[in-house]
């Protein structure tokens, strides 16, 4: 009952050593992520003390995938070392790497995609909260507590609007929920995650949020026309954003009428995406379309 990440993942921290790594590894372990491990080839050999765990330091993604059997990693690590990170984690056959860091140069990243990818490594980032799936496992820094396990899959640009949603719809619960990131170019895709959650039989509605700038919700819309069976309800940040202005993320610039929200909204609404004005709207949008599918399946 999830995507990418389940309670078998076994998780190494990259930066696990620094301040916010010390930090995100207290709160994935207390949200129940198998964490085996961190990378650090400064401290390889020490143990760090999480409350009632202690934590090996490995010298590299090689070294902790051979002695732990890791499968993903969580990367920390300050902007100018974030594509040798996952580089590494790449040459070392690592499945899973969730990029958290933020401010990572365009070039870095476009090289860095392209090299996990030839690599069969999954790229989640760069500037992203990560995953988690709640009671099972949490790869990143999502909250862990508003949320409960539940059948809705959630695909978004925005960290803020996925804490939002959860908490709005914390009644019902989520399988999977995936922030991808904001930055002009991010590995794992909107597309990419509507395909996981239509395969996933434990998945019973997706929501995806988009904002302004770029066509990511463009193209998202044309794939769940072709692709997509289940149930979709979508969000677009930056209704109100002034024409021409740059809002918040890197990605989300907006040139004319391309990459608004309304644009982006009528592109949803034409594939069958039920599309909300705001968060809040968007929850209930959730509820009404679960309350209709579950009253045709028993008609």
């Amino acid at each position: 009952m999830a995507i990418y990440l389940t309670k078998e993942s076994k998780v190494l921290v990259q930066g696990m050593t620094g301040g916010e790594g010390m930090k995100h590894t207290r709160r994935m372990l207390a949200a129940g992520t198998t964490i085996v491990g961190g990378v650090n080839p400064r401290k390889a050999g020490r143990t760090v003390d999480f409350d009632d765990r202690s934590l090996p330091v490995f010298g590299s993604v090689a070294d902790g995938i051979r002695a732990t059997g890791a499968d993903v990693t969580v990367v920390f690590v300050p902007p100018a070392f974030a594509k040798a990170a996952v580089v590494e984690a790449a040459d070392a056959g690592i499945g899973l790497a969730v990029v958290i860091t933020e401010g990572i140069p365009v070039h870095d990243s476009v090289a860095f995609h392209a090299y996990a990818k030839s690599k069969g490594t999954r790229v989640i980032g760069p500037n992203c909260p990560g995953l988690i799936t709640p009671g099972q496992s949490n790869a990143g820094i999502i909250p862990s507590d508003i949320t409960k396990p539940g059948r809705i899959g959630l695909v978004s640009k925005s960290g803020t609007l996925t804490y939002q949603l959860m908490y709005e719809l914390r009644d019902i619960g989520f399988s999977t929920c995936v922030g991808i990131g904001g930055d002009p170019v991010v590995g794992t895709t909107h597309i990419d995650c509507l395909a996981a959650f239509q395969d996933d039989p434990d998945t019973e509605l997706i929501v995806l949020i988009g904002e302004i700038g770029g066509d990511a919700e463009e193209r998202a819309a044309a794939y769940v026309r072709e692709h997509v069976t289940k149930p979709v309800v979508g969000y677009i940040a930056g209704f109100t954003a002034p024409e021409g202005r740059t809002m918040g993320h890197a990605g989300a610039i907006v040139s004319g009428s391309s990459g608004t929200a309304q644009a982006k909204k009528e592109a949803l609404e034409a594939a069958g995406v039920s599309v909300g004005n705001t968060p809040t709207e968007t929850a209930k949008l959730v509820l009404e379309c679960l309350e209709r599918g579950r009253a045709a399946a028993h008609s």
